[in-house]
């Protein structure tokens, strides 16, 4: 099974734990007040077939030593202040080790990903890791054809309800985590239900308060690494722009050969234009200084640029096959959450397509996108002031994060990977900062022993 950090980190937990005397878990009784046998009596298979709501859809046999794998579903309102507008399917996955351990609840804030993998918190804690789908990903869709009810207040409630739900066979302590748009669910989710888990962790979370101001952002990409790097990236968009009829003629016979079409977006010079404009941000989200001395300079051939341009933005991302399973997220970008801007001075002269990276570009037009400006205040106002246990992890050179949040709540912080990307986790930190983090962990998990 893939894990996300060191395998060393379970060994200097369980030290650690020992070190400090924390109970890490807290075993429920043999059996509950109405007599059914308790997870420890019971296989975990028929535990979660007897839970309220949920489907057992399979159980697959690729997960590590010590834990099992499942596939589920569960039955939740479309609504969740209205029974009446019907519920939907959303897809969990489940990584079982023992119910008298912690548990982490995971999300990536898109699809959920079944191929076994361990975030760091649980890693650390050797936690049951209980996955969810965010409400329009996936296979994880209310029938309703236009988001109404994607909201991140529904998210929430239904992360609470899940919580709620596996509380019965997990009573310990809980940890939430997620990367990018997996943080920022997993931070909306204690907004609102502050007491579902004992502690979060957020890898790379953007904040895009204002969605009408992007000077940080615009000015982390005018500053980050160096001056001739910077220059380097900005020419190389140049020459693909000059280039545009032969690159955007390569790229039609990609998707004429793959069956694909640009119905979403408009078309492939629309599309191409967009990946020119977001390869700027995207390159230096991922950079490391290997890539640097690979942008294609001045001799660089058109199908140099084309595979560069493809590898760092990824072309497929903006024709429909791909663009039609990210409309969730553009429209939560629309209505909600914001998004960055990138400079585009340089290729002023070029651009056929003005706002080309907007939200409204990815969305169908048969689709009402209307922005809520009260949303991203809201979250983050709570962070500055009231959110606790909070451990807020971000790369200094991510320009995901020229924006990010600032936790002033009790017993959070923020803290920085010197010369870290978009993926960056605590084993990254300096040693001091790495031990803190891993410190703050242990006693979230430690503090939780008697619940």
């Amino acid at each position: 099974m893939r894990v996300w950090t060191r395998r060393r980190l379970l060994t200097s937990a369980a030290s650690a734990v020992s070190a400090a005397g924390l109970a890490v878990t807290a075993a429920g009784p043999a059996r509950a007040a109405d007599g059914r046998p308790r997870p420890a009596d019971a296989d975990i298979a028929d535990t979660l077939r007897a839970l309220p709501g949920l489907r057992l859809i399979e159980e697959r046999r690729d997960a590590g030593a010590g834990y099992r794998h499942f596939v589920l579903g569960l039955r939740q309102p479309v609504d969740h202040t209205d029974p009446s507008a019907g519920t939907f399917e959303q897809r969990l996955t489940l990584l079982h080790t023992a119910a008298d351990r912690p548990t982490v609840l995971f999300s990536t804030g898109y699809h959920a990903v079944v191929t076994p993998r361990l975030t760091e918190p649980a890693t650390l804690l050797g936690a049951n890791q209980l996955q969810v789908e965010h409400r329009y990903f996936g296979v994880s869709r209310p029938a309703d054809p236009g988001y109404t009810h994607l909201t991140i207040r529904q998210a929430a409630d239904d992360h609470h309800r899940v919580v709620r739900l596996f509380r019965r066979i997990y009573p310990g302590a809980w940890l939430s985590t997620g990367s990018s748009k997996g943080g920022m669910t997993s931070l909306y989710h204690r907004r609102f239900h502050p007491g579902d888990v004992d502690g979060t962790v957020v890898y790379s979370a953007p904040n895009n308060v204002d969605d009408r101001e992007d000077s940080a952002c615009l000015r982390f990409l005018e500053t980050v690494g160096t001056a001739p790097a910077r220059e380097s990236v900005k020419a190389a968009q140049r020459r693909m722009l000059l280039h545009r009829a032969e690159l955007v003629a390569r790229y039609e016979a990609w998707a004429s050969a793959s069956g694909d079409t640009f119905r979403i977006v408009g078309s492939a010079d629309k599309a191409f234009e967009i990946a020119v404009l977001r390869v700027l941000f995207m390159f230096w989200q991922r950079a490391t200084p290997a890539d640097i001395d690979a942008i294609p300079g001045p001799e660089a051939t058109t199908d140099e640029l084309y595979t560069w341009l493809d590898n760092w933005a990824g072309l497929s991302l903006y024709a429909d096959t791909a663009a039609g399973r990210y409309i969730p997220y553009w429209y939560q970008i629309g209505t909600q959450l914001g998004y960055g801007d990138v400079p585009t001075g340089h290729l002023a002269d070029l651009l056929r397509h003005p706002d080309g990276i907007a939200a409204r570009n990815f969305v169908p037009r048969d689709i009402p996108m209307v922005f809520d400006t009260r949303a991203m205040p809201d979250i983050d106002r709570w962070v500055r002031r009231r959110g606790s246990r909070l451990l807020f992890v971000n790369g200094a050179q991510d320009p995901a994060v020229a924006e990010h949040f600032r936790p002033g709540g009790p017993d959070s912080r923020l803290l920085w990977v010197p010369g870290g990307n978009h993926s960056v986790e605590t084993a990254n930190l300096s040693p001091a900062d790495r031990a803190s983090a891993e410190e703050a962990l242990l006693r979230w998990v430690g503090s939780a022993g008697g619940r």
